[in-house]
């Protein structure tokens, strides 16, 4: 993240956004710079417009609440319920076996 905060810093000081710069302003905040990761973010901005990019983003509109999202939410919820309970279901039966096996294993070691 902070590799696009030094980005939007030199757009915004109107300094040319190049390899040199974002190296600057991030060993500046004392970053550890990753040159690979700053030659990513360069090309990735090449020939991107960053005012229109923040324009854009503001002009989007928020999600609403509950919306859409809050019914898949509980969808999941019951797929996820539903999960548990088959899964405690599964290790109830399983505690019995267990127990019989248990009690097999140990008449046979005091035999």
């Amino acid at each position: 993240m902070e590799y696009v905060y030094a980005a939007l810093i030199l757009n915004e000081t109107d300094e040319e956004i190049n390899e040199e710069n974002i190296t600057a302003v991030l060993d500046a905040a004392g970053v550890d710079v990753e040159e690979s990761r700053v030659k990513a973010l360069v090309a990735a901005l090449e020939d991107v417009d960053i005012e229109e990019a923040i324009e854009t983003a503001a002009a989007a509109p928020a999600p609403a609440a509950g919306g859409a999202g809050g019914e898949v939410e509980t969808a999941d919820d019951d797929d996820e319920a539903d999960a548990a309970e088959e899964e405690a279901a599964d290790e109830d039966e399983g505690d019995d076996e267990d127990e019989e096996a248990d009690g097999e294993g140990l008449g046979a070691l005091f035999g």
